[in-house]
């Protein structure tokens, strides 16, 4: 990765910075005029912005750090002492003139630190149909449906053991024979336990089968979906919030393909656009959450997690987001996004 590419002007929205952070490792970027050093944007800035519901078309010159930490020529030899005492994972160098000549990275050989380590528990629900995913789930369970050289599931699992997390329950129940038979047969550094769902009971309701079985915080995914996202930020502002639930939720960008008019109240043109974009954030089927909602859940009653979530806010518990950008979100759910997520993944090995 060139570091030109971790350079933006102060003009750029939120959400067109939230794209390129992703595309960035280093999930900093810098803001720059004519080549001078002028603020630092990074993704948790962002993310704070977002929690404090400020807009998505912001200029980014609102959200940024106008007080950047740098370092001149001459100090580029203590740059891993000073983004280490820092906490931050790139600092540019800059000349007398405060123009950027270089960005010097932390863990560019994506190296994980022992800070990134959470262990968690993690439950991935298993047992549904994916009749979206016809003709592949009249032969293989959704879980086992291959996404390159590794069917999802495993992508999902591997995901997660980046974090140190090494125990994954499976709640499943459509073909799950042939789910038990694969992952008894690959050699693996990780324990799969196993929820029989004798009928679909959702989310919630598949929870409720593991009573007794966790004691402390974990995650929940959906068998279907990857998230490009470091785990130990999201759960470490589950902890800070102190939340019951936290909820991964994604930019959507939408374009209209049409010009938009909005009617006064005469009958006339209010306003008109041409081509808009609306921005939202989505559910993307992942969550970190404490044990309590597992044991709290009645036993055998079909219930989706949503229904768990609003359950609990209308109780005044904490129920928080984590946002991530729309391209840190894959989606396997229909055959035109496994295909999409299939081309990623293969970008992703090649290192593009």
């Amino acid at each position: 990765m060139s570091w030109e590419t971790m350079l933006v002007g102060a003009d750029i929205s939120v959400w067109q910075a939230m794209e390129q952070l992703n595309q960035n490792a280093t999930k900093v970027l810098f803001i720059h005029e004519n080549g001078k050093l002028r603020a630092a944007l990074s993704d948790g800035d962002v993310r704070r912005w977002i929690l404090k519901r400020g807009s998505l078309e912001a200029p980014i010159s609102q959200v940024a750090n106008y007080r950047p930490k740098y370092l001149r020529e001459w100090e580029r030899k203590m740059a891993g002492e000073y983004m280490q005492q820092y906490g931050i994972e790139a600092v540019p160098v800059v000349d007398e003139e405060q123009r950027i000549t270089d960005v010097i990275l932390w863990r560019i050989d994506g190296a994980e630190a022992k800070d990134r380590q959470i262990d968690l528990p993690v439950v991935m629900m298993a047992g549904g149909k994916g009749t979206r995913l016809y003709p592949y789930t009249r032969i293989l369970p959704k879980p086992l449906i291959p996404v390159g050289e590794l069917p999802i599931a495993e992508h999902i699992i591997h995901q997660f053991r980046r974090y140190g997390c090494k125990d994954f329950y499976l709640v499943v129940n459509h073909k799950k024979n042939m789910i038990k038979a694969y992952f008894n047969e690959i050699e693996k550094d990780y324990q799969i336990h196993y929820a029989d769902e004798e009928t679909p009971l959702g989310t919630g309701g598949g929870l409720s089968l593991l009573k007794g079985k966790i004691s402390s915080t974990f995650i929940l995914t959906n068998c279907d979906i990857l998230i490009r996202e470091d785990f130990s930020k999201i759960y470490r502002l589950h902890k800070e919030k102190k939340n019951l639930i936290t909820m991964v939720c994604s930019l959507k960008n939408f374009r209209i393909p049409y010009g938009v008019v909005e009617i006064g109240e005469d009958g006339g043109i209010d306003s008109m656009s041409e081509k808009p974009v609306f921005s939202f954030f989505t559910n993307t089927g992942c969550y970190i959450a404490e044990p309590r909602v597992i044991e709290e859940l009645e036993e055998n009653r079909e219930i989706g997690f949503p229904d768990v979530i609003a359950h609990y806010k209308a109780m005044g518990e904490n129920i928080g987001i984590y946002p991530i950008a729309e391209h840190a979100w894959l989606d396997m759910g229909e055959m035109d996004e496994l295909e999409k997520m299939r081309k990623r993944l293969d970008k992703e090995e090649a290192g593009l």
